[in-house]
């Protein structure tokens, strides 16, 4: 696995998301934020019970609302 390059003054912002349980599902949530304009990276801590923990890091912080609506195209909730 290649590790992601990012910006020394990059943003790391941590999102709850629900409906996730396995690595296929990592993988949508993935490749859904990931294709956002500015995303640098995307890191998942899956938690199958409940809401699994996203990252994202960009150079800037990025809107809730479009952050969502990548998530909600996968299939998921932002809690």
């Amino acid at each position: 696995m290649t590790t992601p390059t990012t910006s020394p003054t990059s943003l790391t912002e941590a999102y709850l998301v629900t409906g996730m349980t396995c690595q296929h599902c990592v993988g949508s949530v993935v490749t859904a934020l990931g294709a956002l304009d500015s995303v640098e990276a995307v890191t998942v801590d899956l938690n199958s019970g409940g809401a699994s923990t996203v990252h994202v890091t960009s150079p800037a912080a990025l809107d809730r609302g479009t952050v969502a609506a990548a998530v909600t195209a996968a299939g998921y909730q932002l809690a």
